[in-house]
């Protein structure tokens, strides 16, 4: 729900629990457009799980959702690497935020089904705004010994961006490359392998990409996929 009257976010907000107010204790430019934020903050009986997010009230009538990519709940760090596209009120907030900023914001929730824990092979599928998804996917793939693959279309100015915040195994694609040439997609080791016929796709960031992406592996392979465009052309705040 990225837009609703205000009475409507007012009484969500009175409803929903929330962290003890936070602080902006580290922000960190990995590209001129993708910039990654840490907060420090109370976190007792606080649960991150692959995937969790957090809803930002942006002002009265517009939230947006964002994935928290690291989380540390005994030192009471949390971070986020979030796509600043410059065109929207959730970029501009993000933008801005800076070393010293106290943020109240809701209590993190979990999607529990993009992690199988006993799922053998990952294929995470994205662009700029799924670094985070694929951050906080990566320390728990590595510890559980799971075999995993990220492909990522990216902006030229990002292309080092994953190699930068330590991720591994790591496919780049320049942006709507994919989309443009669909055959590529059918042609790409993990679709083809054998042994990666059945693994979990979890496909995020752009919606036609991530729709194409699953026509093809549904057309080559009887893979578990699971679908969760984060933006769409034309639509505000998806």
């Amino acid at each position: 729900m990225p837009s609703a009257p205000k009475w409507l976010f007012d009484t969500l907000e009175f409803l929903t629990p929330k962290l003890p107010s936070t602080e902006v204790v580290e922000t960190v430019f990995l590209s001129k457009t993708v910039k990654k934020i840490c907060f420090k903050g109370d976190l007792k009986n606080v649960q991150f799980a692959v995937g969790s997010f957090i809803d930002f009230r942006v002002n009265d009538t517009e939230a947006r959702r964002y994935s928290v990519s690291y989380a540390d709940t005994e030192k009471g760090l949390f971070e986020f690497v979030v796509y600043l596209n410059g065109k929207g009120c959730g970029s501009r907030l993000m933008a801005d935020l800076k070393v010293g900023d106290h943020i109240v914001m809701y209590k993190p929730r979990g999607v529990s089904r993009y992690y199988d824990k006993t799922a053998q092979r990952f294929v995470i599928f994205g662009d700029e705004t799924s670094l985070a998804l694929a951050c906080s996917f990566f320390p728990v793939l590595k510890k559980n010994k799971q075999q995993f693959v990220f492909i990522f279309e990216l902006d030229e100015e990002n292309k080092d961006v994953p190699k930068l915040l330590g991720l591994e195994n790591c496919l780049i694609f320049p942006k709507n490359f994919l989309l443009s040439k669909e055959e590529w997609v059918s042609q790409l080791p993990t679709i083809n392998i054998s042994d990666w016929q059945d693994a979990n796709f979890v496909l995020t960031g752009n919606v036609k990409s991530a729709q194409m992406f699953r026509k093809t592996i549904k057309e080559k392979v009887s893979a578990n996929v699971y679908l969760h465009g984060y933006w769409l052309a034309g639509k505000k705040g998806l």
